[in-house]
Parts: C-alpha cells; sequence; structure tokens
C-alpha cells in the first residue's frame, strides 16, 4: 500500500499516515473486516519507522475506524462514504473526519473568523507533551495549580517575554484560563462600575461584551494603520477623563495594523500625563516575528496579556497577565475567589513545549504559512478593487471593503459562494454598522474565498 507521504510538508508525518489509510478506506471502498498490511510492512514499503504507522493506527482504532487485535494486527470496522457524498446524515465518519471541512463543499467557509482553521493544528507534539505530563507528573492530573501559576511555566512565560524586551520576572506573571478571563479579572480587580475607558474602534468585540457586562462606559478611540490615533487621545483624555486604555500593538484584531515606535511613544507620554492605566491585549503576538513595538517594553506599568489559545488550542486554555507585583497579588486574590485557580495540567502541558523547543517551532511554521497567504490574499483584493486598510506585513487580519456596498446584495453573493462574512457590527463599541470586513487570510486561499473576491468585482455596479 503506497501512503505518498511528503517528508518536506508542514502536515506532521503521522497525521499524514492517518489522512493517507482514511483515504484508501473511502477509496477503495474497503468493506468492514478488511485487515491492513502489517505495521512492518507498511513501515517497509514507505520507509516509516515502525513508531509512526503504528501511531497512526492507534489515533484511527480511538476514532473507531479501525479496531486492533494483538496489539499489531487493525482491522477497518466501518465503511466510509466517498468524499463527494454528504457526511451530514448522522454517521461516525462525518464527525470524525469532516469536522475540519469548515473549508468543505457541505460546509461555509468562515472568512471572517478569529482564529486559524482547524487543519491547521498539530497534534504530534502536543499529544506527546500530553503523555509526558501523565507519566511525569501525577499531581498535575488531579491538584490546582498554584495561586500566580505554576512556576516552571512562568519561568518559560519570563524568558520568552524578553523577545518582546519585556523584562518581568516570575512574581510579575498570573497565569489564567485564556486571555479573556485575564481581562475579566482586570475589569473585576481594577474597574470600578460606572467608570469610563478608551478601547480602540474597530476593536475586539469580546471586550466591549466584558465591559458592558460589569457597568463600564466605554469611549471610541480610532484605529489607524500606525495605531491608536493620538491626537484623538488626547482630546478624549482631556474631555472624558477615562481611567483605562486597552489596545492591541502587534497583529491588530479586526485590521492587521502594528504599533508604530513613534505612536507608541507618544501614548505612553499622554498615559503619564494623565495617569491613564494602559491594558495591552496581545494574543495575536507570535504570528508576527517579535519586533514590533510592545508598549510592555517602555513602561513597567503597561499591564500585558497573552494567550495560546490562538496558535496551539484553543481547548488548552492557557493565558498569562504581566503587570506590577501590587497588581498581581490582588489580581491573584480574585481569580482565587472565583475561578479556584487555573488547570495545572493544561500550565504542564504548554510549559513542557516551550522548554523542549516544540512550541518555537510551531509559531515559525504558522508565521511561515500565514506570510504566504497573506502575499495571495493582499493580491487577490487588489485584482478585485477592494479597499485595505493598512496592508497588513504578517499576522492572521486584513481589514477591507469590497467594492460592492450594497450589503444585502453582498451577504447574497457569499451564500452562492459558501462563504461567511464577519459581523457588520461587533468591531464597534456602538454596534454601529461598517462597510469594512474582517478578512482571515488562513481562509482566504480557499477556493471558495478567491470566487467570491472575482465575484465581488464582476457584480459592482458600472460607472457609465
Amino acid at each position: 500500500m503506497e501512503l505518498r507521504i511528503d517528508r518536506q510538508a508542514l502536515v506532521p508525518v503521522v497525521q499524514q499516515i492517518v489522512d493517507a489509510l482514511v483515504s484508501w478506506v473511502r477509496q477503495d471502498t474497503v468493506q468492514p473486516g478488511t485487515r491492513l498490511p502489517s505495521v512492518r510492512q507498511l513501515a517497509r514499503e514507505n520507509l516509516l519507522s515502525q513508531a509512526s504507522v503504528h501511531e497512526a493506527c492507534q489515533r484511527l482504532v480511538a476514532q473507531g475506524l479501525l479496531a486492533s487485535r494483538n496489539g499489531s494486527s487493525f482491522f477497518v470496522t466501518a465503511a466510509l462514504p466517498p468524499r463527494h457524498e454528504s457526511a451530514g446524515s448522522g454517521g461516525l465518519q462525518g464527525a470524525l473526519f469532516d469536522s475540519d471541512a469548515v473549508e468543505g463543499s457541505q460546509r461555509e467557509l468562515k472568512l471572517g473568523c478569529g482564529g486559524l482553521p482547524e487543519s491547521w493544528r498539530e497534534s504530534d507534539d502536543l499529544g506527546y507533551a500530553i503523555r509526558q505530563v501523565s507519566r511525569t507528573d501525577m499531581a498535575g492530573l488531579f491538584n490546582y495549580s498554584t495561586a500566580l501559576g505554576l512556576p516552571a511555566l512562568r519561568q518559560q512565560l519570563s524568558r520568552r517575554l524578553k523577545q518582546f524586551d519585556i523584562e518581568a520576572d516570575e512574581n510579575r506573571i498570573l497565569t489564567t484560563s485564556g486571555a479573556t478571563h485575564g481581562l475579566d479579572l482586570i475589569v473585576r480587580t481594577l474597574l470600578p462600575p460606572g467608570c469610563c475607558v478608551v478601547v480602540e474602534s474597530p476593536g475586539y468585540s469580546k471586550l466591549f461584551d466584558l465591559l458592558r457586562l460589569h457597568g463600564i462606559d466605554m469611549v471610541e478611540l480610532p484605529r489607524t494603520p500606525r495605531g491608536p490615533d493620538v491626537d484623538a487621545l488626547q482630546c478624549l483624555l482631556m474631555t472624558h477623563r477615562p481611567c483605562a486604555l486597552f489596545v492591541n500593538s502587534a497583529c491588530h484584531n479586526p485590521t492587521g495594523s502594528n504599533l508604530a515606535p513613534t505612536v507608541a511613544q507618544r501614548l505612553m507620554e499622554l498615559a503619564k500625563e494623565h495617569a491613564l492605566l494602559v491594558i495591552e491585549d496581545d494574543v495575536y503576538a507570535d504570528f508576527q516575528s517579535p519586533t514590533r513595538a510592545r508598549l510592555a517594553a517602555l513602561d513597567d506599568e503597561v499591564i500585558y496579556l497573552g494567550s495560546f489559545s490562538k496558535t496551539l488550542s484553543s481547548s488548552l486554555r492557557v493565558g498569562f497577565v504581566v503587570a506590577s507585583p501590587p497588581i498581581i497579588a490582588r489580581l491573584s486574590e480574585v481569580k482565587e475567589v472565583t475561578s479556584m485557580g487555573a488547570s495545572r495540567f493544561c500550565e504542564s502541558v504548554l510549559a513542557n513545549l516551550l522548554a523542549n523547543g516544540a512550541y518555537r517551532k510551531l509559531v515559525q511554521r504558522q508565521r511561515q504559512r500565514l506570510n504566504s497567504d497573506m502575499t495571495v490574499t493582499l493580491q487577490a483584493l487588489e485584482d478585485a478593487d477592494w479597499s485595505v486598510f493598512g496592508k497588513p506585513t504578517g499576522g492572521l487580519f486584513i481589514w477591507a471593503r469590497p467594492p460592492l456596498r450594497d450589503y444585502a446584495g453582498l451577504q447574497r453573493l457569499a451564500e452562492r459562494c459558501g462563504i461567511r462574512l464577519s459581523s457588520r457590527t461587533a468591531f464597534s463599541p456602538l454596534g454601529l454598522d461598517t462597510d469594512w470586513l474582517r478578512i482571515n487570510v488562513a481562509y482566504a486561499r480557499d477556493p471558495k474565498a478567491l470566487a467570491f473576491f472575482r465575484a465581488t468585482a464582476l457584480d459592482r455596479p458600472q460607472v457609465s
């Protein structure tokens, strides 16, 4: 059996073996009970290690496609429908093997979503780290983490933050169950209900919802391709006297823009002058090289948030907050009251991945792939006469406006192409409509997306 393994591909070898075996069962309509060639034979014929082949077969056993006898012989337990047939009729195969088919023919393509496609996720290193922690850290399986978070993880985070010129020892770092948990702790602990804060527009919709939930008033600060509009900020500070500013520095959501060093410097001067608390949300940091300006590198009074949900796993809920020791102490008290701490198991897995270098290699591969997709997407949008906000040089997002301004017509066109667009109102603190759309470049090379871009150019009104 030829598995056609590409050792230059970004997809791990074990996952390629899994995919090849699934294709073999589907394309050849193999009947239940059919025995696979032995692990040794498959490995020899395809120049693979027996361990990789065995791991792939065990994954398919766990998914219900194969059954194991005596630990070395594997048999097909379920026949898969051909790929062109609908898997949505309730079978095991549809749930297991087409779950990442957001790009597939049976589902909408989420062109404006906020994360990576499931097909980009890499499970080998994560699975190895999980097994390693399960074997060596029994306390991690059953116990809470410490109030500040696992010391080994905070040590790794302290080293990693130096890439961004952020000096933070372990006492200035608090782990959280994702960045949203960190934002919630900050709002609960440091911002009294009824106070006024500055938020970027367009900006992060979940932050707006969180602030509304806690009774915090928001003032809009326009985002430019170089970062927040500091002239507008100066006016807002004099008029509204806000107590805090929430800001993205790099890979801004949704515009993809980065903070220019001169803007960062001026912003921090204004914050000092007006005693403004600055909260820097940097959850997309690893999608770009760490050379971009960070506010926390300019002033250690800045509260800095990060997360690994976007790059590594949305289920492995680990984030962190960097702040002064007094603020960290207050946040940790509220964390203990509201959540009994974070998951020691998840923190141990992440510490393992950071320590062995697997996470660093993962984000390098993601950056390379995103940079390529960014180039292709920008060209496709230019060819279709879309307006682009600032032309990002990396990261996940492009903020773009189509030539077809009739949103209802654009929606109908998107539906015909199998596309789901981003919300018109979610990125505004006041819920106002916009003609601009968030484009996720990790989805934009899909044939559906490229066809949609071309169709918008063809359907635009002609000027006589």
